[in-house]
Formats: C-alpha cells, structure tokens, sequence
C-alpha cells in the first residue's frame, strides 16, 4: 500500500481469514441499535439524526460484507471485501454529520451563541462541509482501489479524506471545549434551567471515540496491506467496530430526542413575538 512498491505483485484482500462469529456479533449489535435510533428519532421527531441512522446501516452492511468474506476463505472475491471496505470506511462520516448539527442546536437552546467560537449560523455549515467532503473522498478513494490494478492513488485519496476528517473533528472537539468553558463563566438563564450537559458530554465522548477510529484508519493506510495492524483483525474490531458500536449506545442513552424537544419548546415560547413564519423558520434549522 502507501509507500510500497511491490503493493501490485503482493497485495491481496485479507492477511487472516476473516471471522465468521466476531462479523455476525456485530451484524446483530448494528441492526438492533439502528432499528432502536430509526424508532426513537421518528417517534421525538429528531430529523436531524438520520444521517446517524443510516451511518447504523452502512455499519450492518459493513459487517454483512465481512460475513460473505468469512465464506469464501481463502477464495476471496471482490465484492464482498469492496462492500466491507467502502461501507465500514464511511459509516462514522454519517455519525460525524449528526453530532456536528447537535452542537448548533445546543447552542441555540441555551442561548449561548455568544459563547460560541464559531457563530451558530456557520458552525454546521462548517463542519457538515468538511464532513461531506471527507466522506466523498473515503468513497472516492475506495472506488479506485476497486476499479484499479494498482491501488496506490486510491489509497492516497483515502488518507487524504482520513486526515481532513480528524482534522475537522479536532477542531469541533476545541468549538465545543471553548462555548462549553465560556457558558459556564458566562451562563445564560435557560443553561441554568435546562438539561443540556448531559447532552454536551455525550458529544466529547462520541467524538472521541470517532476520533480514536479515524486515527486508527490512517495509521492503517499508511502501513498498507502488509502492515501490523490489517495482518492482525482483531485490531479492526476494538479500534473500529467496538468504538462504533459504542457510539451507537452512548447516543441511545442521552438521547438527542431531548435537544430536539427543548429547541421546539424555546420556538413556542417566542411564537407570540415572532410570528408564525418565524417559528417555522427556526423550528426547521
């Protein structure tokens, strides 16, 4: 892979034969905490947390791919591994967008976009744009090393795509320490009335936990197909799967139903002074 020159000659799908238990574990934790998030998000109304539901799809899809590589061993065909490649690689991009948009509107509930680094306005714009981007070029990435004898470029565009996502998510990570630090000095009333910190805190520790992944995804590459980390699986489900997984259920225990509630409650509070018009304005941002 990345720096290796006999990559064309020694390159192939798996360095170990892809587990059958540990894939279909997975599949089963997946499936059950996407269909709990689909349930919960259309019962609360929570529409901005799609984009996480079906980052829960991609990641059962994922897994499904690595089921299917389980039983070609070692006759391993291309479309199994593309689909576990291309899937598992961009799954946490569609987390990363959910978690992005939150922040806005925790901001928006407590009335602290003073205390914001980042005005409210730009700041999803910002990161859902830099989350788009490397989203396409994970996806971009994945599709030449499929179509392409040699998978060097592909590689480079998936590294790329890794980088600029950590990148984002470091910077997110400091966006929301600072209105975090500033709200506590400066706090407005409805911070002091609301429950909202529960809710910040969850967005540390996911974004961490997205964090972790991402870096364990570029040090992968980098190795390439004969590095220490993809000869070994076990690295792909505690660096990876488990730290998704994990996300899945931390999201399910502080619920983003409950930010969502509290913005279309402060929207009802200002509907007599605003209008009609106004209120639907900032009830769909």
């Amino acid at each position: 892979m990345a720096g290796d020159n006999t990559q064309t000659t020694s390159w192939k799908y798996y360095q170990y034969s892809p587990s059958l238990v540990a894939a279909t574990i997975f599949v089963a934790l997946f499936v059950l905490a996407t269909v709990v998030h689909t349930y919960r998000l259309v019962r609360t109304k929570t529409w901005y947390f799609i984009p996480f539901a079906v980052g829960g799809v991609f990641e059962t899809i994922g897994y499904v791919g690595r089921i299917l590589s389980s039983e070609q061993t070692p006759n391993w065909t291309l479309g199994p591994y593309i689909i576990q490649s291309l899937f598992l690689l961009v799954a946490p991009a569609l987390f990363a967008a959910s978690i992005y948009m939150e922040l806005g509107r925790i901001i928006l509930v407590v009335d602290g976009e003073s205390c914001s680094l980042v005005r409210r306005k730009w700041l999803t714009k910002i990161f859902v744009t830099g989350d788009v981007l490397s989203f396409f070029m994970q996806g971009a990435g994945g599709g030449i090393m499929a179509s392409s004898t040699s998978t060097k470029n592909g590689e480079y565009i998936i590294i790329g795509g890794l980088a600029i996502q950590v990148l984002f998510f470091v910077f997110f990570i400091i966006t929301a320490v600072v209105f975090h630090e500033r709200i506590h000095r400066h706090p407005t009333q409805r911070s002091i009335s609301i429950p909202w910190r529960k809710h910040q805190y969850t967005l540390y520790t996911t974004s961490i936990l997205i964090l972790i992944r991402s870096v364990f995804r570029v040090i992968e590459y980098v190795e390439g197909n004969a590095g220490f980390l993809l000869r070994h699986e076990y690295f792909l489900y505690i660096f990876d799967a488990l730290l998704m997984w994990s996300t899945t259920l931390l999201f399910l225990v502080a619920y983003p139903g409950e930010v969502a509630r509290l913005l279309v409650e402060k929207v009802r509070e200002e509907e007599t002074a605003t209008g009609g018009v106004e209120y639907e304005m900032i009830a769909r941002r």
